[in-house]
């Protein structure tokens, strides 16, 4: 069975880095992406 984390990972980073225009913003899109992975593996962990 294939796990669709990485997947979702790498669309996300890939959608955040086309996304910002200024390294202003490379920074917000950054920190959001690792919220979003801190906030997954929290859910990943409290479901074990």
């Amino acid at each position: 069975m294939t796990r669709p984390l990485p997947l979702i990972l790498a669309l996300a980073t890939f959608a955040a880095l086309s996304a910002c225009n200024t390294i202003a913003g490379v920074g917000q899109d950054l920190s959001v992406t690792g919220a979003t992975i801190t906030q997954e593996t929290r859910q990943v962990q409290s479901n074990l």
